[in-house]
C-alpha cells in the first residue's frame, strides 16, 4: 500500500512539473518570436481624467484645449442605445501616427470613459463597449503628433446605464 501512494505522488509532481515547463518553455518561444513583447500594451493611468465629473474638468485633466473637428476620424455608434450598460463603440482613424484615442460622454457621471494608447506603427482602430446614463454626446478624441482632433455623435439611449 505504502508502495502505491508513494507512485501517485511522484506522477502527480511529476505532471505539475511538466506542466509548468511546458508553459514556461511557450512562454519563451513567443518572445524570442517576437509575438509578446514586454511592455507593448501597456496602458497609461491617468487618475485625474477618469475621475473627472464633467467635460472641462476631463479635458483639462488630458490637457486639451479646443479639440478640432475632423473628417479623417469615423465614428461608429448606434443613433440608438437599447442598453446603456453595453454602448457598441468603433472610432478609426485615417490621421497617420496616431498616438491615443480617448472616448467621453458629457452627460455621464464621469465624462471620460476609454482611453487607449496607441503603440508607434499600429493602425488607428479601437472598437469597444462603453457604458453611458442616458441621452448624451459620445466624443471620440484622436491624438496626432501632439495635436487633439475630435468626431462627435449624438446617442438616444432608452435604459440608462450607470
Amino acid at each position: 500500500m505504502i508502495q502505491k501512494r508513494y507512485c501517485s505522488t511522484v506522477d502527480l509532481e511529476r505532471r505539475r512539473a511538466l506542466k509548468t515547463g511546458g508553459g514556461v518553455g511557450l512562454l519563451c518561444l513567443l518572445a524570442a518570436s517576437g509575438l509578446i513583447q514586454p511592455g507593448i500594451a501597456s496602458a497609461e493611468w491617468q487618475k485625474a481624467a477618469f475621475a473627472a465629473k464633467n467635460m472641462d474638468e476631463a479635458l483639462d485633466a488630458l490637457g486639451i484645449t479646443i479639440p478640432e473637428e475632423s473628417t479623417f476620424i469615423k465614428l461608429t455608434i448606434p443613433d440608438i442605445a437599447e442598453n446603456g450598460a453595453v454602448v457598441p463603440v468603433t472610432v478609426e482613424s485615417s490621421l497617420s501616427r496616431t498616438e491615443q484615442i480617448a472616448i467621453l460622454v458629457d452627460k455621464n457621471p464621469t465624462a471620460l470613459v476609454a482611453n487607449f494608447v496607441i503603440p508607434e506603427g499600429t493602425e488607428g482602430y479601437i472598437s469597444t463597449k462603453i457604458k453611458m446614463a442616458q441621452t448624451a454626446t459620445v466624443i471620440a478624441l484622436v491624438k496626432v503628433n501632439g495635436k487633439f482632433y475630435r468626431a462627435s455623435r449624438e446617442v438616444k439611449v432608452t435604459a440608462g446605464g450607470c
